[in-house]
């Protein structure tokens, strides 16, 4: 029970980090960049926590696309693995609505659908991109054994694609869906949302991909290592 209560409320807590940052940024600034610099901020600061503190519960994906690798992943075959995936979206996905309708709550903006449209070749082509290295970032990390470290990783990515992707990084498909229901700064328009949602799984096949190639050196590469000779710490 606790890693699918883990799920919802981590995710819950980044939609209304997300939502209520954007909020509050538009109400103290109308200059779109400073919104956008204070958004950023909020939820790479408030990600990082979120995972640091969940990560031993559930593993603090927070993000179907990132359960979705995580299942499809695995070497070992088993119902109850499909089964906690499933578990762990739709929690991830009631989280995301209920965050964004606290978001609201809290202050003071009308509950109801997002408005705003986002879309075009060249944003749902940042959103593929986006996603696909978030999931390079997590993968190369659980390889590394980056440890509590790969909160930082994903913090630190997340912060700065927020700016050099045309989408602003949504890369989260329960985040997308979550952000419909606030007509405000960070919304997306029902409209909007299915496109991303596809170009969110194409960019994380597309870093699946990538992170295997990057996994994998060369026999060149394995060969010159291995011939070597071994150097000294000291």
């Amino acid at each position: 029970m606790a890693p699918f209560l883990a799920e919802a409320l981590g995710t819950g807590a980044l939609v209304c980090i997300v939502v209520g940052s954007g909020i509050a940024a538009s109400t103290l600034s109308g200059d779109p960049g400073v919104q956008l610099l204070a958004n950023s901020i909020a939820t790479a600061l408030g990600l990082a926590v979120l995972i640091a503190a969940l990560a031993p519960i559930s593993g603090a994906h927070l993000n179907p696309v990132v359960t979705l690798v995580d299942l499809l992943a695995s070497t070992e075959a088993r119902p109850d693995r499909v089964t906690r995936a499933v578990l762990f979206v739709i929690a991830q996905l009631i989280g995301a609505v209920a965050g964004s309708i606290l978001a609201n709550a809290m202050f003071d903006v009308p509950q109801g659908w997002s408005t705003t449209p986002r879309g075009g070749f060249g944003v749902l082509l940042g959103e593929v991109v986006a996603t696909a290295g978030l999931i390079v970032v997590i993968r190369l990390a659980a390889r590394q054994h980056a440890g509590r470290a790969v909160a930082l990783w994903v913090a630190a990515y997340i912060g700065s694609a927020y700016w050099f992707t045309s989408s602003t990084s949504f890369a989260n498909p329960a985040v997308t869906v979550g952000r419909m229901f606030s007509d405000t700064f960070a919304g997306i328009a029902p409209t909007s949302v299915a496109p991303f949602l596809l170009a969110q799984l194409l960019g994380a096949a597309i870093g699946v991909l990538v992170a295997g190639l990057l996994a994998a050196p060369s026999p060149q590469l394995r060969t010159v290592a291995a011939d070597a000779p071994p150097t000294s710490t000291l």
